[in-house]
């Protein structure tokens, strides 16, 4: 009995509406992601890019597992024509995903901006300390070997500023898509 429960909440949860929706967020998240904007000359490797606006909106509009596949998917792609070795993509599917997942979660359960907010602020900081790990502990040392440890230090708080700046973009843009998101779902019975 229990076993055909999982089966019909999987049946529910991954309906061929859900999975064409997250189809399209995946593409979405995936070409916006190509428009970045580097903002500290320092350090030009740290590009601002807007592509996590989608995967943290599929976040709070199907829930949190949705969003980890749609942020695997897209870095998947990315993957494909990766510059870096597939290191800066797997950096970045462990940021995003220390990101969204709080501010994801507690919406399941708590719904309403008293309650997004103040998640949203707090994974702006878990999603900044997550890429504060994966630059100091993968990808530095993949790409820089010994002398990574002395190059992190130096452009740490680069790596501090940039984050918080992309993660506070990605959650007010958020803020701002998901309302009109929300009620189009509805009527779509998504």
């Amino acid at each position: 009995m229990q076993q055909n429960n999982f089966g019909e909440v999987l049946k529910t949860r991954f309906s061929a509406k859900r999975l064409a929706f997250m189809a399209i967020f995946v593409a979405l998240s995936y070409a916006v992601s190509f428009w970045e904007i580097p903002l500290f000359p320092a350090t030009p490797y740290l590009k601002l890019d807007f592509g996590n606006v989608f995967i943290l909106l599929v976040s709070f509009l199907l829930g949190p597992i949705e969003g980890v596949i749609v942020c695997a998917l897209k870095e998947c792609l990315r993957m494909l024509s990766s510059s870096s070795g597939c290191v800066g993509e797997v950096a970045n599917m462990a940021a995003t995903t220390a990101f969204i997942l709080l501010p994801s979660i507690v919406y399941q359960f708590r719904k309403g901006l008293r309650w997004v907010i103040p998640c949203l602020i707090a994974a702006c900081f878990l999603g900044t300390g997550a890429a504060l790990l994966t630059n100091r502990f993968i990808t530095f040392p993949l790409y820089m070997k010994s002398a990574a440890a002395m190059v992190f230090w130096d452009v740490f708080w680069f790596i501090v500023a940039f984050n918080l700046i992309k993660t506070s973009a990605i959650a007010l843009l958020t803020v701002l898509l998901y309302k009109r998101l929300s009620n189009f779902l509805k009527k779509l019975k998504i």
